[in-house]
C-alpha cells in the first residue's frame, strides 16, 4: 500500500472529484462511517457510551460531523463540539454539519480560552471515547490557542481518543509534533495511510492505525505513481514463493555468513540459524580459526568453514582467498556480524565489497569498515544490501545521529542513490530504499526489538532470502516486515521487557505462516 505526503493526498482527493465525478460529500461521508464503524471493530458496540467529538473548521471537521450524526444514528451519548464558529465551515464540510443539525444534532462552539474549560473539559472527563477532527493533513503552522489548549484537555481526560486521518497536532509528511498533538488510541486514516504516521514520532501518537476505503479509485492512486510504499502484509506477501513438493535442500540454496571473533560467536551463530528458520536450504559460516569449534558447539543444523585470523582473534587479511573459495557456491553471503574491528579485518572487507561475485548483505562491523573507505562501494562486483542503523548510517553519511533520525528517508535514499547500494535503516519504522528510488516503510516491530542481537537475526534472515533466489529488494523488504511480526508474535508471549533476539528468532517460522496463512496478524 502506498503512503502518501499532504500534497499526494489533496491530489487524490482532486482527481475523485474533477475526474471521476465523485462527490466531495459522497467522500466525506465515506470517511465519517468508516471512523465509526473501526470504532465499533476495536471498543464494541457505542450503544448507550458517552462520546465526545471535537471538531475543526476544515474538512477534517466535516468528517467529524458525518461521524456525529451515525454515532447518534447508533444510539451513543453524543455531546458534540466545534473549535470555532460553524458558519466558518465551508463546501463539503458545511453541508456535513447541516445534515448533522437536520437530524437534530446539537454543536457547542469553543472560541475562546475559557469554553474550554467551561463546555470541553466537563465533556472529555465523563465521555467514553473521544473522537478528535480537529486538524488533518493541511496544518502547516504550530497549533496555539483554544485548540492547544483543547488537545491538552483530550489528551489529560485519559479517555481513548480516536483520530479522524491523523492525530491533531502531527505533521503528516515527517511525524513531527507542531506544538502538541493528541495521543490517540486509534487512528483511522483514509484512502491510504500518511507518511507521518510511520515516521519522527507518529508512531508514539497514532495508537493502532486503521486505513479506510473512502472511495477513491485503485486506478487513480497508480496512476499518481506514488514512490513511497507502506511494508504489510498484502505488500510483501507475493515475494513468498511457493515451495515445490520435488524441492531439496538444494532448491533452497546456500547462504554464507563470514561472521564471528572471540567473544563474538553468538553474532554469528544467530545469524546463521536465522536464514535457516527463513528457508535457506544450507548455511556455513565462516569464522576465525580459533572460534570454529566454539561456534561448531552452538549450531546443529548449519556447517562451519575455519579461516585464518589474527593474533587478536579476528578474520585476518589471509583468509581473503579462503573467503572467494568459500562464497563460489554459495548463492548469497551475509558479511559483519560480529567481526570486530580490528585494522586487518577492516581491510579483509574492503578487499571482500570489492571481489565477491554474489550478492552480499553488509552489516555491523563491516559497515563500520566500509564507513573508513565508502568508495569501495563503486567497486563491487554484486549487489549490496547494507543494513545500519542510525549511528552507522551517522558514520556512513558523515552526519550525527540526530540529524539522521530527523530526515530518516532523505538520507537513507540519499545512500541508497549514490552507492548504488539497497539500503535498510533499522529503527522505528525501518526504511528500505533501493538505487531506482524505490522507497517503503515497515509497519512491523515493536520497542522489544530494540535489544542486543536483533540486527544479527535480520542480517540472517535477508541472506536467507537472498539464497533463495529473491531480488536484493523482495530480500530487504520481505526479512524487514516478517522480523517485526516475528518480534510483534514474540511479544505477544514474553512482553515487549525481557525480549531477546532468540525469541524473535523462534517466531519467524510462525511469522512466514502467517502471511502464507488466510488471515494477517495486523
Amino acid at each position: 500500500m502506498e503512503l502518501v505526503t499532504a500534497a499526494e493526498m489533496r491530489a487524490l482527493d482532486r482527481a475523485a472529484i474533477d475526474e471521476r465525478n465523485i462527490p466531495a460529500i459522497r467522500l466525506m461521508e465515506n470517511a465519517g462511517k468508516a471512523v465509526v464503524d473501526e470504532m465499533e471493530r476495536q471498543f464494541g458496540s457505542l450503544r448507550k457510551k458517552r462520546v465526545t467529538v471535537v471538531a475543526g473548521k476544515g474538512q477534517n471537521g466535516g468528517d467529524g460531523f458525518v461521524a456525529a450524526r451515525l454515532l447518534k444514528q447508533r444510539m451513543a451519548i453524543l455531546h458534540m463540539t466545534v473549535l470555532g464558529s460553524p458558519t466558518a465551515l465551508k463546501d463539503a464540510a458545511a453541508v456535513s454539519f447541516k445534515r448533522f443539525t437536520a437530524k437534530g444534532g446539537r454543536c457547542h462552539a469553543i472560541t475562546r480560552e475559557s469554553d474550554v474549560r467551561d463546555i470541553l473539559v466537563p465533556f472529555v472527563e465523563k465521555a467514553d471515547y473521544i473522537v478528535d477532527a480537529i486538524f488533518g493533513t493541511g496544518l502547516n503552522a504550530p497549533i496555539e490557542g483554544p485548540a492547544a489548549t483543547a488537545i491538552a484537555a483530550m489528551n489529560e481526560s485519559g479517555r481513548p481518543i480516536i483520530a479522524v486521518d491523523l492525530p491533531s497536532g502531527l505533521n503528516s509528511d515527517t511525524g513531527k509534533v507542531m506544538g502538541t498533538a493528541v495521543k490517540a488510541a486509534l487512528t483511522v486514516t483514509l484512502a491510504r495511510p500518511k507518511r507521518g504516521l510511520y515516521l519522527g514520532l507518529g508512531p508514539d501518537y497514532a495508537g493502532v492505525i486503521r486505513v479506510a476505503d473512502i472511495g477513491i479509485p485503485d486506478d487513480a492512486v497508480a496512476a499518481a505513481k506514488i514512490p513511497l510504499a507502506l511494508l504489510d502484509r498484502s505488500y510483501v506477501q507475493p515475494f513468498l514463493r511457493a515451495r515445490p513438493r520435488a524441492a531439496h535442500k538444494g532448491t533452497f540454496g546456500h547462504a554464507g555468513i563470514i561472521a564471528g571473533s572471540v567473544g563474538k560467536t553468538g553474532a554469528a551463530a544467530m545469524a546463521a540459524t536465522a536464514a535457516l528458520r527463513t528457508g535457506a536450504g544450507l548455511v556455513t559460516v565462516a569464522t576465525p580459526a580459533s572460534i570454529n569449534d566454539v561456534l561448531e558447539g552452538k549450531l546443529l543444523e548449519a556447517m562451519t568453514f575455519p579461516v585464518p585470523e589474527t593474533a587478536a582473534r579476528t578474520l585476518s587479511l589471509q583468509a581473503h582467498e579462503h573467503l572467494l573459495t568459500f562464497a563460489m557456491d554459495k548463492t548469497a553471503v551475509a558479511i559483519g556480524p560480529g567481526i570486530g574491528r580490528h585494522p586487518e579485518t577492516v581491510k579483509l572487507v574492503h578487499q571482500l565489497v570489492a571481489t565477491l561475485e554474489r550478492p552480499f548483505v553488509l552489516d555491523a562491523d563491516a559497515l563500520n569498515a566500509v564507513a573508513e573507505r565508502r568508495d569501495v562501494l563503486h567497486s563491487a562486483k554484486a549487489a549490496i544490501i547494507v543494513t545500519p542503523h542510525p549511528g552507522e548510517m551517522a558514520r556512513l553519511m558523515g552526519l550525527t545521529t540526530a540529524n539522521v533520525q530527523k530526515e530518516r528517508l532523505v538520507v537513507a535514499c540519499r545512500l541508497a542513490q549514490e552507492e548504488n547500494v539497497y539500503v535498510v535503516l533499522k529503527g522505528a519504522g525501518t526504511i528500505v530504499a533501493a538505487p531506482d528510488g524505490r522507497m517503503a516503510i515497515n509497519s512491523t516491530g515493536n520497542p522489544g526489538l530494540a535489544t542486543a542481537g536483533t540486527g544479527d537475526v535480520l542480517t540472517g534472515m535477508i541472506a536467507g532470502l537472498l539464497a533463495q533466489g529473491l531480488s536484493p529488494w523482495e530480500a530487504a523488504c520481505l526479512a524487514t516486515y516478517l522480523h517485526g511480526l516475528a518480534g510483534d508474535l514474540a511479544t505477544c508471549r514474553v512482553g515487549q521487557v525481557g525480549l531477546i533476539a532468540g525469541d524473535v528468532m523462534r517466531s519467524i517460522p510462525e511469522a512466514i505462516a502467517q502471511i502464507v496463512g488466510p488471515s494477517p496478524h495486523r
